[in-house]
This record gives structure tokens, C-alpha cells and sequence, in this order.
């Protein structure tokens, strides 16, 4: 299952809504190959090779020039100076402040804990507004400069996408209903998780916007989800107004997009987002930990649901930090605070 960044309900407002018919193009084209990449590529490779502690990056970024085959010309590999292009060397950057922060933050050799090659393909497609990763590579399109901007821009893209990788290749979360969710959560989580690792910020300083930078100017928006404030993102009559919930009262039953994985992974987004700030400090140090720990330590069912992701956590917080830490607490009352039972 290809996961994309930009969730399919907006590029439909997009496609069905724009009064500018080359917009309207745009989104359906990105939609149109979003579902021939989604048909390609029906499951991720299963199973995660013996972890390793190298620690060398191998990343190799091509160009695919504007068509729509992977993994085009060969553009940039390990070690080759900049390019010039601001799309390939900013794509090859991204790589490397994801590998530096799963090195740094959690001793983890690349997606994989394994020293996994790293391989993005950017200029991919004419104009198209996403990005993704395919259960092999990175991919990136350069947007329609109307309503997005190129998907190299932001860290956090890059950060998600690559963690979409991680999960696979441990949790390996069914990419549909709350199970779903929880893999778009994971995602936005340590996506910013490697922003705020790079920033060096704390988690009162973060920003807990995804995508932010991404949406063009004279766009109604700041970014694609708030992990603090689910639904508040963006508001613009092209694009519809942010869906998510941050809250079991407001979940939504939807059958589209999976059943709503992009949607409902507000919910336990929020939850991260309080944990976070109740615990204090570096977000990567504790609650990413505990994250982490429950994303790799075998715990989790493919189907798992939030209640059970939820327990999980409960479960590494008191492995981590004891049944009556602070640390413990806070993951309970932050579960409670957007209405997961734990």
C-alpha cells in the first residue's frame, strides 16, 4: 500500500471544486496516480533483516525529469557534492537528518536497523501534489505551485514518509480503519520528531504542524494537520476545511480514504502532542521514546486499535519509567484526554 502525505480527501475538493480548471487537472492526475501506485503495490515487504550498528547512510536520489517511472536517471549518490538543483540536493539532505536522528535518538541503523539504502526519485510527474513512500523508495512530486509547493521543502515530509519504512519493517500496522491511523500517527509523530530533533527544539517550542511550509502562498492555511489542534490546519475554498478529529466524540466512520486513516489519525496525534508537553523537554528523549519502544518491541498486532496502541504505550511508559512515574501518568492522562480508555 503506497502512503502518500497528502490525504486523497483534499486533492478530491481539489478535483471536483477549483475554479481553475488547470488545478482541477492537477488533482485528478495526482489522484489518478496515487490509486495505479496504490494497485502496484498492494502489501510491503514482511520482516526486518537482523538490526546492525554501522551507522553509514547510503543514499542515492534520481530524477525522473518530470515522467512517471521509477527510479529515473541517477542524479545524486553518497558522498557526490551538491548538484545545483535545489529539488535533488534538498531530497538528499532530508535523508540524512532522518538517518542522523534514528542513529542519534534511538540507535537505529536506517529504516530497516539494518543500514537500508536510502533512494528518493524527485521531479516525479508533471505538476503533482504529493509525496510518498512505495514500501522501497522515496518519491516526491514538485507540486502544482498553485495550492502546494515542491515536497522536498519541508523536513517533516521527508521525516513521515521514511517512518512509514519503519513501521514496516517492525509493527507493519494494517493500513486501514484505527490500525491505519495509528501508522499515519506514527508517522506524523516521528516526523516531527526528526523536525524538532534538527531544530533542536523542545516540545513547548515545537510548532506540531505537519507539512507546514508545504501549502503555497495565498493559500487559507499553515500546514496539512496540527498535532496540537486537529481540524485547524488549513480552512481555503479550494482545498475544504482540516477533517480531523481530536477526540473519540468526533471519529468519523468514513469509508473513504481506508477508513479514514488520514482523519482519524488526529486522534492519537493529540494524545502524542499531550503526552509530550506534559512530560517536558526534548519530545524525542521520553514520549518518542516510549513510542518507539512500542512501535519495535513486538508488541503490537497488525490490527491493533487505539485502545490497544494506547495500552501498549501505558505498558513501555511503566517498562521505561515505573507504574507511578510522571512519565507514566502523563501517557495515561493524555490517552484519557482525547477519550481512549487505557
Amino acid at each position: 500500500m503506497r502512503c502518500t502525505i497528502v490525504p486523497p480527501h483534499m486533492l478530491e475538493r481539489v478535483a471536483e471544486a477549483a475554479d481553475d480548471p488547470a488545478l482541477r487537472d492537477s488533482a485528478r492526475r495526482s489522484l489518478a496516480l496515487s490509486s495505479a501506485q496504490r494497485e502496484a503495490r498492494l502489501a510491503f515487504p514482511a520482516g526486518a533483516p537482523d538490526p546492525t550498528e554501522d551507522f553509514v547512510p547510503n543514499r542515492t536520489i534520481h530524477d525522473a525529469k518530470n515522467e512517471e517511472t521509477l527510479p529515473g536517471a541517477k542524479a545524486r549518490g553518497e558522498g557526490d557534492p551538491a548538484t545545483g538543483d535545489e529539488i535533488v540536493d534538498q531530497a538528499y539532505d532530508w535523508l540524512g537528518v532522518t538517518f542522523d536522528f534514528f542513529e542519534a535518538a534511538y540507535r537505529r541503523n536506517s529504516i530497516d536497523g539494518a543500514g537500508l539504502a536510502l533512494v528518493s526519485t524527485v521531479h516525479y510527474g508533471r505538476d503533482y501534489d504529493n509525496a510518498f513512500w512505495d514500501g522501497e523508495q522515496m518519491v516526491y512530486g514538485d507540486g502544482d505551485g498553485t495550492l502546494f509547493r515542491a515536497f522536498t521543502g519541508p523536513l517533516d515530509v521527508t521525516g513521515h514518509e521514511l517512518v512509514h519504512g519503519v513501521t514496516q519493517y517492525t509493527a507493519n500496522l494494517e493500513y486501514r480503519n484505527q490500525p491505519g491511523a495509528l501508522n499515519e500517527s506514527v508517522s506524523d509523530v516521528f516526523g516531527s520528531l526528526v523536525k524538532q530533533w534538527h531544530l533542536g527544539h523542545t516540545a513547548d517550542q515545537a510548532d506540531w504542524l505537519i507539512g507546514q511550509g508545504l501549502l503555497a502562498e495565498g493559500v487559507n492555511g499553515v500546514a496539512l494537520r496540527s498535532m496540537k489542534e486537529p481540524g485547524t490546519a488549513y480552512d481555503d475554498p479550494r482545498l475544504g476545511k482540516d477533517p480531523q478529529p481530536g477526540h473519540m466524540d468526533d471519529y468519523n466512520p468514513t469509508r473513504g480514504d481506508n477508513g479514514g486513516v488520514h482523519i482519524n489519525s488526529g486522534i492519537p496525534n493529540r494524545a502524542f502532542y499531550l503526552a509530550s508537553v506534559a512530560i517536558g523537554g526534548h519530545a524525542w528523549e521520553k514520549a518518542g521514546r516510549i513510542w518507539y519502544d512500542t512501535l519495535t518491541g513486538g508488541q503490537l498486532s497488525a490490527t491493533v486499535d487505539f485502545a490497544g496502541f494506547a495500552a501498549a504505550t501505558l505498558d513501555s511508559a511503566t517498562r521505561l519509567y515505573g507504574a507511578e512515574a510522571a512519565e507514566t501518568g502523563a501517557v495515561r492522562e493524555a490517552w484519557t484526554g482525547v477519550g481512549v480508555s487505557v
